[in-house]
């Protein structure tokens, strides 16, 4: 697994993007890997402006989360935090919340969490919400008082790891916990645009039509790669 540092911020989580293969594209040794950041197609041209456009927007129905998400922008305002708009849209609307979970290859699938405490840094909140349907890797919205808002990736299950680590005492579970974090991408926009389109793209390169004409942003993304191994 390849990681570099992140340039931002008090804290400088190791970075890279924890996925599967993409076919002859970008192999992969295990059912996940880390590949660096730097090693990614650029997302310049896609326009990420937090209206999740290149999924048609919004569809405007309330989703099964509302809740939840009630729940959830109370605690953090009492930590002085706040959702970030696109976290908030993506997971209220009916249709863009159902993504990642119809869309993966690996089955993943939607868990959202209580803000927990950061393990790395005091006063920041993570908020679970994407998760390997082994545990291999969990996604959170990392969030710090300053308003600075990313996707961090991790193998351990840090909700159920603090309150295990609370009642067992166990030595040494906040540096193992902080020491796990992978900062992943930038926005929760930028997270869900890569994962929806590489999965799509996974689907489409392991078809039986496979020789067929690929969707715009699919090419797009396949371009990147095509051009390193030729």
């Amino acid at each position: 697994m390849s990681v570099a540092e992140s340039d931002t911020a008090s804290v400088r989580f190791p970075t890279g993007w924890c996925a599967t293969d993409l076919g002859r594209f970008r192999p992969c040794d295990s059912t996940y890997e880390v590949y660096p950041l730097d090693s990614l197609p650029r997302l310049d041209a896609v326009g990420l402006d937090g209206g999740f456009g290149w999924m048609d927007g919004v569809s405007g129905g309330p989703s099964e989360h509302a809740a939840h998400l009630a729940a959830l922008e109370g605690e953090l305002a009492a930590a002085g935090l706040t959702l970030p708009s696109d976290f908030a849209a993506f997971y209220r609307d009916e249709r863009l919340c159902r993504a990642f979970d119809e869309v993966s290859v690996t089955a993943c699938w939607t868990d959202l969490s209580p803000a927990l405490r950061s393990p790395a840094e005091e006063g920041a909140r993570l908020v679970r919400f994407l998760r390997d349907q082994q545990d291999c890797v969990i996604w959170y919205l990392y969030l710090r008082p300053s308003g600075e808002a990313f996707v961090v990736c991790s193998h351990l299950e840090l909700e159920s790891a603090e309150a295990w680590a609370a009642q067992e005492g166990a030595d040494g579970f906040q540096e193992a916990a902080a020491g796990s974090l992978i900062r992943c991408a930038g926005s929760f926009e930028e997270f869900a645009y890569r994962f929806v389109v590489e999965n799509e793209l996974w689907m489409q390169l392991n078809s039986a039509d496979s020789q067929g004409r690929l969707a715009p942003r699919l090419q797009a993304y396949a371009d990147h790669y095509a051009a390193t191994v030729a």
